[in-house]
């Protein structure tokens, strides 16, 4: 399946969260552009950081800008709490997209909704975001089950759930909604300890089929591609992107890369190197990467890193 996916001028990712934030970094430039601890003339203006992700996306072309929510964090709480704090306008939100049914990315949807201030928007996700019973198997006779996420409750936000396994385009083929991702690296095999009980009760590897990005094309540059956890594996992602939109130059590639703790070690190396060989000019690892992935990502690609934080607004523009 082939996609056109529209050129636009320039698109622009607002986290609302993310698991890291420093307040006095003080490296914008002028197109990363950092959260102010700064409330009137005074410092008091505080961005929460949390195990979860969250954005707002705004692509731009022929000088009109329209904008997405994709995914929406953690906390009940996190999210809409930064976007206050940012003096995020919310008000032009014209549809939702969730990378996956985790809920680091489905938590703060209800007071982000109530920010937007709107219903009957279509929220894009894959038919198995609403998978539950979902659990993380400790030991063998030891599981921790994931929050709920149902049908019900999106309807009850008046949303219409839009459920696609396909590539769908959103903002008239200005955005693309990935779909399920193919699995086609060696290195890449997902979340060895996700589980989940089928409708008869037995359990099952949850291969989180679910997980998905956001696709952008910048005039001239190439794709911008946005992950939530990156299950699939990021480089899986990056290579469907290319496949299904036809566009081989990578511009930027952001997100959670889901390669942190011990498990995900002996994934990082081949993880990087296959980055690398994809050449995006940015490379901005977020959330769920692991604080040694992204150390490995900037020593291999310093030129091409960005550091991303709760309440940073990085926009990616044609010249």
């Amino acid at each position: 399946m082939t996609v056109n996916l529209k050129e636009v001028d320039s698109v622009a990712i607002l986290t609302l969260q993310d698991n890291y934030v420093d307040l006095v970094a003080r490296d914008d430039t002028p197109m990363m552009q950092r959260a102010m601890p700064i409330k009137g003339m005074e410092i008091s203006n505080s961005i929460l950081a949390e195990h979860g992700f969250a954005s707002l996306v705004t692509v731009t072309a022929g000088g009109q800008a329209r904008s997405i929510l994709f995914d929406f964090g953690y906390s009940d709480h996190g999210a809409a709490f930064n976007a206050k704090a940012l003096n995020a306008d919310l008000s032009g939100v014209e549809a939702l997209a969730l990378s996956h049914g985790h809920m680091d990315h489905t938590g703060g949807l209800k007071e982000l909704m109530e920010m937007v201030g709107k219903k009957d928007l279509d929220l894009v996700l894959h038919p198995t975001a609403f998978r539950t019973p979902r659990f993380m198997k400790i030991a063998e006779n030891f599981r921790l089950s994931f929050p709920i996420f149902t049908r019900e409750t999106v309807k009850e936000l008046g949303l219409n759930a839009v459920e696609t396994k396909e590539p769908l385009p959103m903002l008239d083929g200005e955005l693309l909604f990935l779909g399920e991702i193919p699995r086609n690296t060696d290195f890449e095999k997902g979340m060895p300890n996700a589980v989940y009980d089928d409708a008869d009760g037995n359990e099952k590897w949850d291969p989180i089929e679910d997980d998905t990005a956001l696709v952008a094309n910048v005039k001239g540059k190439g794709l911008v591609v946005l992950s939530g956890c990156a299950h699939s594996g990021i480089v899986n992602t990056v290579r469907y992107a290319k496949q299904v939109t036809g566009v081989d130059k990578v511009f930027a590639v952001m997100g959670g890369f889901h390669l942190t703790g011990p498990m995900f070690a002996d994934t990082i190396p081949p993880t990087v190197e296959a980055l690398k060989a994809l050449d995006p000019q940015y490379i901005v690892p977020t959330h769920c990467t692991g604080r040694k992935a992204v150390m490995d990502v900037e020593k291999a690609m310093p030129d091409k890193f960005l550091l991303n934080m709760a309440g940073t607004k990085l926009t990616f523009a044609a010249e």
